[in-house]
């Protein structure tokens, strides 16, 4: 065991044992080569059932570059076209601007967060979405794809497409565009394309393994000594926006939709994999210019408020644009993003550096424990 093993795992160690965390898997590789890979805690603490590494965790939101490549590979084969209009695929996704007109929402828009849309969670009462009945992707609403967004379309957009950024239900409705194109689920485009190429398993929007599934938390509050087993219908709320509503069991549920945004479960092994294609160029799945998309600052002229000062945004990443303004030690051109279970994953580029921290307990797994590997991580034990 070198100093870095002894160290993360007393750092992470220490976060199970005081109650901030129930559960996690952390994989972390420099150069190409696994430097670092660990399980701690409990995928289920009522069971005292072990985290392994074979344990399967809610990505939420780490969906989205999943589904991204996929879209890039698309793309790629012509099936689809950056300045597609979304009406070309959906007739009926037609909102209006805020001052009810309409401009047509490209495919790019969706791809970049530009489109106008957002998250009913990212307001503290989850309007005007929650009027319309808009689900987020994590709930179990029973709703199929396309009357949610019908539903969405019914709400006005945010800003006129393309003039500034937002994180939204943009994936989503992404998914639905390459259902209709390919005729098929997005579940197969996926696995089709990203997740079969790549051997990725365990990585898919259905689990029907549950054995291996890792139970969801929440943070515990003031008045807890350890985060609270989810429910069948959760609410969690997120800092300075509003209630985040969970489903847990969404993920058994084969008549629930492919959310786009935040559907899929899989390992942290099986998502290194992704990270690491896309880190060496996408080689096996994607051609350069496609992860450059990906992993470049596309939006330079916008804020990113969902990343934080310091960050532009690619299709599929948040991208560090000023390392000190983002006040992070990553360099400048790392690319990231993270799911509201609880998981964070981001490549440094300029060290060779592919991190992926997975755990079962949001939303401290997403909002502070990433920050607590970093510290740890870059404080001198890179190269």
């Amino acid at each position: 065991m070198g100093i870095l093993d002894e160290i993360l795992d007393k750092v992470v160690g220490e976060e199970i044992t005081i109650g901030n965390l129930v559960g996690a898997n952390i994989i972390v590789a420099q150069g190409g080569r696994v430097i670092y890979e660990n399980s701690f805690g409990f995928a289920d603490r009522e069971q005292q059932k072990q985290m392994t590494p074979e344990t399967i965790i809610r990505l939420a939101s780490l969906t989205k570059p999943l589904v991204t490549a996929a879209a890039m590979a698309l793309l790629e084969s012509g099936i689809i076209k950056l300045d597609d209009q979304v009406t070309k695929w959906l007739s009926y996704f037609v909102p209006k601007n805020p001052d009810g007109t309409v401009t047509p929402i490209q495919l790019r828009h969706l791809l970049n967060h530009t489109s106008g849309l957002g998250y009913g969670f990212l307001s503290a009462d989850n309007e005007p979405y929650k009027s319309a009945g808009v689900s987020d992707g994590l709930d179990d609403s029973g709703l199929s794809l396309e009357e949610n967004l019908r539903r969405l379309a019914s709400v006005p957009l945010l800003f006129k497409p393309g003039t500034s950024w937002c994180y939204s239900l943009s994936t989503d409705v992404l998914g639905a565009v390459m259902e209709k194109a390919c005729q098929k689920p997005l579940s197969e485009i996926v696995e089709e394309h990203v997740t079969g190429p790549l051997k990725m398993s365990d990585t898919t929007f259905l689990v029907k393994d549950v054995d291996r599934l890792a139970v969801a938390y929440a943070d515990k509050s003031a008045d807890d000594e350890a985060p609270r087993r989810m429910e069948a219908e959760d609410r969690v709320l997120l800092d300075g926006c509003g209630p985040i509503h969970y489903a847990p069991g969404r993920i058994m549920n084969p008549r629930a939709y492919p959310s786009g945004g935040a559907g899929m479960a899989g390992t942290a092994r099986d998502y290194l994999k992704f990270l690491e294609t896309i880190r060496q160029g996408g080689v096996a799945i994607l051609k350069k210019k496609s992860v450059s998309l990906m992993t470049e600052d596309l939006v330079p002229d916008f804020e990113v408020p969902a990343a934080g000062p310091g960050f532009g945004f690619g299709m599929g990443f948040a991208v560090v644009r000023d390392s000190e303004m983002a006040n992070t030690a990553k360099s400048r051109g790392t690319y990231e993003w993270g799911g509201v279970y609880g998981a964070k994953m981001y490549v440094d580029p300029e060290r060779e550096l592919s991190v992926v921290i997975l755990t079962n307990t949001a939303l401290y797994g997403l909002m502070h424990f990433p920050t607590i590997i970093e510290k740890t991580l870059y404080g001198g034990r890179l190269g």
